[in-house]
């Protein structure tokens, strides 16, 4: 089952020529396969004789990149000051002119770049990276370019939206969660490599006697757990192959693309109300906006206004959440003062609801 779910996940992306992949327990595991498999295809001795192998290495993610990335980097020996931020613009995405500036910052330091993490589908703007620019320009340095698409790679089942993705075809894996828009009951996460020489194979094998013998009678290429770290592992691909059997690639489409189409309507609905604001335009489901009550609404736009604002999105979570009514999540972002973060997933959820939320919302807040 994983196997097939494997090799149609991959023609989804685009690898004609194939690929390997594996499941893992969450998207935070499959970010660090990537920068593991990235160093090994760069400096293989490190599996052997370890970091004294290698010169300092060098991830390059953006500042809307998942955390995850510092953490392999502190897993792995990388180090966290070793992971260089680039910038991201506006709306959330990677600029690739300031890419290529610190991939030849890096090599004027000595160091050695070897990967870059591109995101599609950004924790909180739901920002997709051009990733064609990128692979420009990971090719012009030949840099392991890995997509973390744990969140947007559901857009890949949309003939409508998979254009956020253009240029996946060209990057070298793919983290993609199961468990977050396709609503695959946690955990189901899938981590791809556009690979047929068996380098997860290498990158991770141990050569348990005891478990991984050559000499079995059956195709000895089902024995998957040479590519993991783990040892035992959850079936956890049995939920997504099940759940894709009953509703069919139709269905999970329409998942994909109701979700979106919610959310631009929440956004709308958003524009129409004076006491609500756009942190900016999705363009995926994320929703991002402000709740401005009344006592600020004739305050001009500056630091003052900004302060006040910053109080507002934590006293109306508390409120909702001791009524019992809702939870939203809230942040700061940048130097934008705490805003809301609706995130619109669930098929079940009509357009009474999302007005409901910038009901309540209101209701709770009015007398900030």
């Amino acid at each position: 089952m994983e196997d097939t779910l494997l090799r149609k996940m991959i023609e989804m992306i685009g690898w004609d020529e194939g690929g390997d992949g594996i499941f893992n327990p969450g998207g935070s595991m499959s970010n660090m396969y990537a920068v593991n498999l990235a160093r090994y295809r760069y400096c293989p001795d490190i599996k052997e004789v370890g970091l004294f192998a290698a010169k300092r290495l060098v991830i390059l993610t953006s500042q809307e990149g998942h955390y995850s990335i510092s953490k392999g980097a502190a897993l792995l020996g990388i180090g966290t000051k070793n992971v260089y931020i680039v910038s991201s613009d506006k709306r959330g995405k990677m600029i690739p002119s300031a890419l290529e500036e610190k991939i030849k910052l890096a090599k004027s330091e000595g160091a050695v770049p070897f990967m870059v993490n591109a995101t599609a589908g950004t924790t909180v703007l739901g920002a997709f990276d051009p990733i064609e620019e990128i692979a420009d320009i990971c090719e012009k340095y030949n840099l392991w370019l890995h997509v973390d698409a744990c969140w947007g790679g559901a857009a890949l089942m949309s003939k409508k939206h998979k254009h956020l993705l253009k240029g996946i075809h060209r990057v070298n894996s793919v983290a993609w969660n199961l468990h977050k828009m396709l609503m695959v009951p946690l955990q189901c996460s899938a981590f791809l490599v556009r690979d047929k020489t068996s380098l997860l194979q290498h990158c991770h094998s141990a050569r348990a006697t005891y478990l991984f013998q050559q000499d079995k009678f059956y195709d000895v290429s089902y024995d998957t757990g040479d590519k993991s770290v783990q040892c035992g592992r959850k079936p956890d691909a049995f939920k997504f192959w099940l759940m894709w059997k009953a509703l069919g690639t139709t269905q999970l489409e329409q998942i994909v693309d109701r979700a979106i189409a919610m959310a631009r309507y929440l956004a709308q609905e958003i524009k129409k109300r004076e006491e609500f604001q756009l942190v900016i335009e999705p363009e995926y489901s994320n929703v991002c906006f402000w709740y401005i009550p009344p006592s600020l609404r004739s305050v001009p736009h500056g630091p003052e206004r900004w302060k006040k604002l910053h109080t507002v999105a934590p006293v109306v979570k508390e409120r909702m959440m001791k009524k019992g009514s809702m939870m939203i999540g809230y942040q700061a972002h940048g130097d934008k003062p705490n805003f809301f973060r609706m995130v619109v997933i669930s098929p079940q959820v009509s357009r009474e609801d999302l007005n409901f939320v910038l009901d309540e919302i209101h209701n709770l807040g009015q007398d900030l």
